[in-house]
């Protein structure tokens, strides 16, 4: 399979991935309960519009780098109730999205030449989209007191 063929079936699962985030993530928001609710409930929703912006960013990558079509379809979401789980069940897919996206950045670094004219910005995009992703960790990590 050619580099972008590969990229590409990667990428569109990645927007999968941010798809199906943003909707957990407000889903969630709107079954936060309790005095103290408001700030977490407001972060989840902060956290949502992170996952569009990356939504925004791989179908870039796919339409415009790549020459490819952005899925329009989304990865499993999961059900969550109370604070707890909900900050658990998020927790978890931020670090298997950061895992799969560590993929997608070593094969586009491990392919640069045949990259050539979309590497500086596939890397880039990437590797910022990891790093968003990285802080969301931090932040439900603290919130989850570990």
């Amino acid at each position: 399979m050619a580099i972008k063929e590969e990229l590409l079936k990667m990428l569109n699962h990645a927007l999968e991935l941010e798809h199906a985030a943003r909707i957990q993530y407000l889903a969630h928001a709107e079954l936060i309960k309790g005095e103290t609710s408001e700030k977490l409930i407001e972060r989840l929703k902060e956290i949502a519009g992170d996952e569009e912006k990356h939504e925004g960013i791989f179908r870039e990558l796919i339409g415009s780098y790549l020459g490819g079509e952005p899925v329009m379809t989304l990865a499993p979401t999961h059900r969550a109730q109370g604070t707890k789980p909900i900050l658990e069940i998020n927790l978890k897919g931020e670090k298997e999205a950061i895992d799969f996206y560590k993929q997608i950045y070593q094969k586009v670094t491990d392919n640069k030449k045949e990259l050539q004219y979309e590497f500086e910005t596939l890397e880039h995009q990437i590797r910022h989209v990891i790093i968003d992703e990285q802080e969301h960790v931090t932040e439900l990590s603290l919130l989850l007191g570990i």
